[in-house]
C-alpha cells in the first residue's frame, strides 16, 4: 500500500464503519442500543481518525499532483465521513 491509496482504502473502510455504527445505534426496547456503546464509541473515534488521515493525505496530494476528479471526490468523501464521525459520536456521548 502506498500514500496514493491509503484515501481510497480509508474511505471503504469508512463507510463500511458507518454503516455498523448507524445500524448498532439503534435503541432496543429496553433502552440499550444494539451494539454496546463504548464499541460504537471506539468505531466512531477509529473512523474519524482514519478519514482525518485520508483527508491530509488526499489533499496534500491534490496540491502536489494537481486536481484530478477520482482523487478530488475520495478527498472529498473523507472529509465528510469526518464530520458524519465526529457528529455521531457526540450524538451518542451519554448525556
Amino acid at each position: 500500500m502506498t500514500k496514493h491509496q491509503f484515501p481510497y482504502i480509508a474511505s471503504g473502510l469508512g463507510l463500511l464503519l458507518i454503516l455498523i455504527v448507524i445500524r448498532g445505534s439503534v435503541p432496543r426496547p429496553d433502552g440499550l442500543t444494539t451494539l454496546p456503546l463504548f464499541t460504537l464509541l471506539a468505531m466512531c473515534e477509529f473512523g474519524l481518525i482514519v478519514n482525518a488521515v485520508g483527508t491530509y493525505l488526499g489533499a496534500r496530494d491534490l496540491l502536489t499532483n494537481g486536481v484530478r476528479p477520482s482523487r478530488l471526490t475520495i478527498t472529498l468523501v473523507c472529509g465528510l465521513l469526518v464530520a458524519l464521525f465526529a457528529y455521531l459520536g457526540v450524538q451518542l456521548w451519554p448525556r
